[in-house]
This record gives structure tokens, C-alpha cells and sequence, in this order.
């Protein structure tokens, strides 16, 4: 386990009250990104730069969301404590251990099994227990559903048939939607069986969610 210094936590700090300029109001949210360290999530080479409000390459072609995507995609959920969350891209784990944090109880799906290894290690060293699949996030989780909330961290081409499905009626899903270079993002609202709501919160740029057999290299 790498250390966490004051130093860390003092530019944490700095880290919160910077995306709070830029939008991210939810304190639960900011409590979580003050206490989540991470520098932990990165390449150790990237360790001086893990508090800038940048994206960075992680292994398997993926990368590690900007800290303002991770604050904004998760008040856009205005989830409360308790509640069953599906995250989509577990990725290199930061954004699940943020939603932990929060006291969501996260399932998290990853397609990538490098990732996935690296991120169960990880999040269970730091105390917290998602329930982490390795898999194809197009699918979702049926064994596990409906959830209240659904996160994908990663741009598809159009929101999954089968994530809709998995959806609680009146819960929320956060999707980055478009081809190569910026996406669309998308809140979906579940309304009734068949009824929708939808609604856009502007341009963002995401990896693409692969669809298929999951990755085992």
C-alpha cells in the first residue's frame, strides 16, 4: 500500500474546493473525493500530478476520468445512502471506491481483466466491498436487479436495451452517448415500465464501451 500523506489530503482538499468552483455542489460527493485517495489508482509516474483536474492513461488502453466527470457524473445520480448502484467500467476502480465512499452499494462491471484484477485488489486493500464482475457492461447485471442508480463510464454508441431493463422505476441513468472524440451526456429517468425522461448535460470525451466478450488478455 503506498502512503497517504498530509500532503496528499492537503491537495485533496484543494482538489474538492476547485470543482466546487466548477460546479460540483453535492457535499457528499466532494467529502468522498476529499477522503479517496487518488494517487493510489495511478501509475506511481503520475503520483505528483494525481490531484490535477486531468484524465490520464491507465493500463489496458483505458484511462482514469477527470476528477470533474467523476464529481459531476456522480451528484448528477443524487443518490442517497443505501442505495443499489451499477457502475459500468470499473476501470482502474477510483470512481467505484468515490460511490463506496458515498454509501452506495455498488456493483461494478469490467470488461477488461487486467483491470478488474488490479481494481479487486485494490478497492478490497482500502476497505471496500462492491461487488465487482468481470464481464460485458452491455449486459449489465440481471442476477442482480433493478437498481436504483446506473453509471457508465464509458461512451456508447446508444444506451443499452438491457440497462433500461435493469432500471428501478424512478431511478436515473447516467450515459455518455456518441462516436469517437465528444459524447453527449445523457440522464435517463425511469418513469413507468415503458416511459423515459430524458435529458442532456453537455459534451464530455470517454473511451469507448466495447461490446462483446470481455477481455481476458
Amino acid at each position: 500500500m503506498r502512503s497517504d500523506s498530509l500532503k496528499h489530503q492537503g491537495l485533496r482538499n484543494q482538489l474538492a474546493e476547485e470543482l466546487r468552483s466548477k460546479g460540483v455542489s453535492d457535499e457528499r460527493v466532494l467529502r468522498a473525493i476529499q477522503k479517496v485517495p487518488r494517487h493510489w489508482f495511478l501509475d506511481s509516474s503520475f503520483e505528483d500530478y494525481a490531484y490535477q483536474d486531468k484524465a490520464f492513461p491507465i493500463a489496458s488502453g483505458q484511462t482514469i476520468s477527470q476528477p470533474l466527470t467523476v464529481g459531476l457524473q456522480s451528484q448528477w445520480l443524487e443518490a442517497t445512502p443505501g442505495m443499489k448502484v451499477l457502475e459500468i467500467g470499473t476501470g482502474s476502480g477510483y470512481q467505484c471506491a468515490v460511490l463506496c465512499e458515498m454509501g452506495l452499494k455498488v456493483h461494478s462491471i469490467e470488461r477488461q481483466k487486467e483491470l478488474f484484477d488490479s481494481a479487486s485488489v485494490l478497492l478490497k486493500s482500502m476497505g471496500y466491498r462492491p461487488t465487482l464482475k468481470f464481464g460485458d457492461g452491455h449486459q449489465g447485471l440481471p442476477t442482480y436487479a433493478p437498481f436504483d442508480r446506473i453509471l457508465v463510464t464509458a461512451a456508447a454508441l446508444d444506451v443499452p436495451h438491457a440497462l433500461l431493463a435493469q432500471l428501478k422505476i424512478g431511478g436515473r441513468l447516467i450515459i455518455p452517448v456518441g462516436g469517437e472524440g465528444e459524447q453527449r451526456m445523457l440522464m435517463l429517468v425511469r418513469q413507468s415500465e415503458t416511459e423515459f425522461v430524458r435529458s442532456e448535460h453537455g459534451s464530455f470525451r470517454f473511451v469507448p464501451m466495447l461490446e462483446g466478450k470481455a477481455n481476458a488478455q
